[in-house]
Order: structure tokens, then C-alpha cells, then sequence
């Protein structure tokens, strides 16, 4: 076998594998979005993160989940979302990026 077809096959095999490895992972990324959470895409200033919403989610849910314990009332939690992203309404589309308390 030549260096130059030895070479080719090597490519070939790592390029494969990398796909094998990156498809491995989109394919579990995938599975959990099957589950109605956001993904917290960074943390800003003064306390916040940014979040991406997912299928499923609303105001109220997303609120829900970031009032652990109940240390607020949950209204008061949605009315924190919806001031600090400027919402004119309660309805959010998948994909959404909000800003949220991070405490």
C-alpha cells in the first residue's frame, strides 16, 4: 500500500470517527431538550443569567423552576422576567433568550 493511499485512510478513519463522536453528541444535546428546561447561555451583570426557552416553556413554568424553595411569591418572579427583558406579553417563543435572576 502506498504512503499516499495510507494517508487517505487515515484521514478518512479520523474524519469518521470526529463524526461519529460530534453526532454522539448533538444526539444527547437533542434528547434533553425532550424535557421542558432552559439552557442558561451566560451569566450577565448584577445577578443575572440568560436563558434560552424551550418547547414547552412558559413564563409562569420557567418563574416556577427559578423560585426554588418558594422564597417568593411567583408572581412577583414573573413580573421580575417580564420587566427585565421589556416583554409586552406573556407569550415566548421557543428559542427566546430572557434574562433571569441567577440568585
Amino acid at each position: 500500500m502506498s504512503n499516499n493511499r495510507r494517508r487517505k485512510l487515515a484521514r478518512t478513519f479520523v474524519g469518521a470517527s470526529l463524526m461519529i463522536v460530534i453526532g454522539a453528541g448533538f444526539s444527547s444535546t437533542l434528547a434533553d431538550h425532550g424535557n421542558a428546561s432552559s439552557e442558561v447561555v451566560k451569566t450577565g451583570t448584577a445577578g443575572y443569567m440568560q436563558i434560552v426557552v424551550a418547547p414547552g416553556e412558559t413564563v409562569w413554568s420557567i418563574a416556577e423552576a427559578l423560585n426554588t424553595g418558594g422564597r417568593s411569591d411567583l408572581s412577583s418572579v414573573v413580573d421580575q422576567i417580564v420587566s427585565a427583558n421589556g416583554l409586552a406579553s406573556m407569550d415566548i417563543e421557543p428559542g427566546t433568550k430572557l434574562w433571569v435572576s441567577a440568585k
